[in-house]
């Protein structure tokens, strides 16, 4: 059986959002969906801490109460997807938390998973939950957050006199490439979405200048702005051509900006029907992290992300 797209569903307006935006992304990639609920019979327990011997075994009505709870999710979640992609025949699973160790173990069986991300803050943006945000910074599959109001309009352009539409092409698939670093795991999985889709790939590179302080004698950090920039787009026109020559049917638009990442993907993704971002896959001795792209990406972007793990 191929690795299906998960969808981890609990009920709530995101989740539901993103078992949305999962089934219709199986149907594109021609993949099984999986609803996941993860039940945590012990409120109380941190998110990720193992169960300890003295918390003993639930009482067995608690354990009944989850199972019920779990069955009345995926029901939800199935009849949701039955209606908005009425070709896909999702199958469901349901399994006692951490939730984040849960979802974890799923990814792992994926293709890609799906997970949502709550709704707008003013002050920080979009709220990333810690059970979404764990899985993020731990996955070694790709993952992708779609916000609560996420629609199947949204992935499209709006029809000429600016309605909604899912009858339109679909809107630019956003790519930040750091070209210090480019992975192949991150370009593919921007390309074949961007194939999947018949949309425009629009790949985004932002290059800061060097400081006055690090040159020697005749360093290119001599040269003017204007210059800087051509030779970025000549490398970023380089790293991309092999992916060219794999996806000829792929429209691709090249962006080199000087500045932040992060500000230039936030411009670049207003209006993307999706952002994709990598993310390293170290050991690090505090434990595993988001980098700050990323991190802006999944608090601030409002278009789907897809942060898709790398070495």
């Amino acid at each position: 059986m191929l690795p299906p797209v998960i969808a981890g569903v609990d009920g709530s307006a995101e989740s539901l959002a993103a078992a949305d935006w999962a089934a219709r992304e199986a149907a594109r990639r021609d993949r099984p969906l999986r609803l996941t609920h993860v039940w945590n019979w012990h409120p109380r327990q941190e998110d990720g801490a193992p169960v300890t011997a003295a918390m003993g075994v639930p009482p067995t009505p608690l354990r009944q109460w989850g199972r019920h709870q779990a069955r009345r999710v995926l029901r939800q979640a199935k009849e949701r997807v039955r209606a908005v992609a009425p070709n896909v025949r999702p199958y469901d699973e349901q399994t006692e938390g951490p939730a984040t160790a849960a979802l974890l173990k799923a990814a792992e069986e994926s293709e890609l998973l799906v997970l949502g991300s709550r709704g707008l803050s003013g002050v920080t943006g979009f709220l990333v939950g810690s059970v979404a945000q764990g899985v993020v910074a731990r996955a070694t599959r790709p993952v992708v957050l779609v916000r609560a109001d996420e629609e199947a309009a949204d992935e499209h352009l709006p029809t000429p006199g600016g309605r909604p539409s899912v009858l339109t092409g679909y809107r630019d698939v956003v790519l930040g490439v750091d070209l210090g670093d480019p992975c192949d795991a991150v370009i593919e999985f921007a390309f074949e979405a961007a194939r999947l889709r018949g949309a425009r790939l629009h790949v985004v590179h932002a290059w800061q200048p060097p400081s006055p302080l690090g040159f020697g004698p005749g360093e290119i950090g001599l040269v003017s702005g204007p210059q800087r920039a051509e030779e970025w787009l000549g490398f970023l026109s380089a790293v991309l051509q092999i992916w060219r020559d794999k996806y000829p049917g792929v429209e691709v638009a090249e962006t080199v900006v000087e500045g932040r990442a992060q500000s230039a993907l936030l411009r670049a993704a207003s209006g993307a029907g999706l952002l994709v971002v990598g993310r390293h896959l170290t050991d690090r001795p505090t434990g595993p992290r988001i980098g700050p792209v990323t991190h802006a990406a999944i608090h601030h972007v409002g278009c789907p992300v897809a942060v898709v793990p790398h070495e």
